[in-house]
């Protein structure tokens, strides 16, 4: 039962038939709310204020102990049953397969859209995530430049490889819009609108990049997800 999860004693369900979303808007954050939007599940988004430290709740704890957001809980999971789960790519997949949306029933595609994801998971988040502490956040106060320009390196190499992998495809996998394409963009517009960054990574010159983000942003489901849940 869904109550039987401590994370409801904190942000307790209006409506426990609904699938539970942990979340703020940042580009992990926005991942999951855009994949919630974009299936069509019914879902209650529970604002998890990092900047309170919600994150390091016991109840917050009970259902991620990495401390990190989002974190899901779906009332109706395998066999019925309720499922937790943390980790942005795991949930994705998740709700791919429940769906049958974003995620090829072909084999071969499927694994080179999750090959992708983890590309995203591995490499752009944690990339890009440390060039926005180094060039937009705390990294200022430290003299020495050559973190932030490693990570400027590092982020403009992987916007390359994207802008390579664009060229002549609407979307990562081609033609379809997948969930490679829903954990890549949101850390793609964090660049421009959390880290003011389109100089210093000449963010223009990738053409493929730029074109690919207007496209994924113009979508209703992004457009609704970059403002859930509604920020404190």
């Amino acid at each position: 039962m869904l109550q039987d999860f401590e994370i409801t004693k904190r942000w307790p369900a209006e409506d426990p038939s609904k699938i539970q979303l942990y979340s703020l808007p940042t580009p992990n954050g926005i991942k999951v709310s855009a994949m919630l939007e974009e299936t069509g599940l019914p879902y209650e988004p529970h604002l998890v204020n990092i900047m309170e430290d919600d994150q390091f709740t016991p109840e917050f704890l009970s259902l991620n102990p990495n401390n990190k957001i989002p974190a899901i809980i779906d009332p109706d999971g395998p066999g019925g049953k309720p499922l937790g789960l943390f980790e942005t790519g795991a949930i994705l997949i998740y709700l791919a397969e429940k769906t049958g949306l974003f995620l090829s029933s072909d084999p071969a595609e499927k694994y080179e859209t999750i090959q992708w994801l983890m590309w995203q998971m591995g490499g752009v988040g944690p990339m890009f995530g440390q060039f926005g502490f180094f060039y937009a956040f705390g990294g200022k106060d430290i003299e020495d430049p050559r973190p932030r320009d490693r990570y400027i390196g590092e982020s403009k190499r992987l916007l390359g490889v994207l802008d390579k992998r664009l060229a002549g495809r609407d979307f990562i996998m081609g033609e379809a819009y997948t969930i490679a394409d829903i954990a890549v963009w949101p850390w793609v517009r964090g660049l421009s609108s959390a880290y003011k960054a389109d100089d210093v990574l000449e963010l223009g010159s990738f053409e493929n990049v730029v074109r690919w983000r207007a496209a994924c942003l113009s979508r209703p489901a992004s457009e609704k997800a970059i403002n859930i849940p509604a920020r404190p």
